[in-house]
């Protein structure tokens, strides 16, 4: 059944997702990486496909930008769809000097600025972390492929434009790998709904360094990251 925002049939989705934030980047790896891919939304212009990469049904969808509208996603398509696992395949940003431009950096944690955890937690802090046999998975996959990949902690956050320099300083010194706008709500409402769920992301913006991908290429730049969320699929 529809949900208010997905309008798609209730088998349309595979149990595993792949959720990059921007419509076109899913549009591009269904198109580019999935074989017999076919369009199952675009209400709301948060496009969807499902298809197959290596004989395993994947299905790919937007969740847009930032928490509110990943976390609102994440938990239509988990309550209605019966995802099971979720990996985000996006963009960040970086403080760390031994990060550079288009590494792959994996999540193992979120800490964020957003209230929202706080509020389904009780007004506590709550650890937002991955699951372990899927993070398990892709770094053997990154080391089999020789992928270079960096794993720790993000810092998911609710203003883009941020010239706290404070916190920057802050943010740097407990060696937070990524900032991004959306991991720490889509592991709190992946946890709460007992499913898996991991962030892999390229980084696109390094703030000290004030060096950045440029918007073409993050559409279709990215092929290290995407090839590693799809094999680790592979063993899920």
């Amino acid at each position: 059944m529809p949900t208010l925002h997905i309008k798609s049939e209730k088998n349309a989705f595979s149990d595993i997702v792949l959720m990059p934030g921007d419509p076109i980047r899913a549009k591009y790896i269904a198109k580019n990486y999935l074989k017999d891919a076919i369009q199952i939304n675009d209400t709301r212009l948060m496009l969807a496909y499902t298809g197959y990469y290596k004989n395993k049904k994947i299905s790919i969808m937007s969740h847009g930008m930032g928490i509110p509208s990943a976390s609102l996603y994440v938990r239509e398509l988990i309550s209605e769809y019966n995802v099971k696992k979720i990996i985000r395949v996006g963009t960040c940003g970086t403080l760390q000097n031994n990060i550079k431009l288009r590494d792959i950096v994996i999540s193992m944690g979120a800490s964020t600025d957003s209230k929202v955890n706080r509020i389904r937690f009780n007004n506590h802090d709550y650890a937002a972390i991955a699951d372990f046999e899927m993070i398990f998975h892709a770094f053997s996959i990154a080391k089999k492929m020789n992928f270079k990949v960096h794993i720790g902690n993000f810092f998911t956050t609710d203003s883009f434009y941020n010239e706290n320099e404070d916190m920057l300083k802050i943010l740097k010194k407990y060696n937070i790998i990524g900032i991004d706008m959306e991991t720490a709500g889509i592991y709190a409402v992946a946890s709460e709904l007992k499913a898996q769920a991991l962030s892999i992301c390229t980084v696109s913006d390094h703030i000290t360094k004030k060096e950045a991908v440029s918007s073409k290429d993050r559409e279709s730049s990215f092929h290290n990251m995407i090839t590693l969320s799809l094999e680790t699929t592979l063993l899920l």
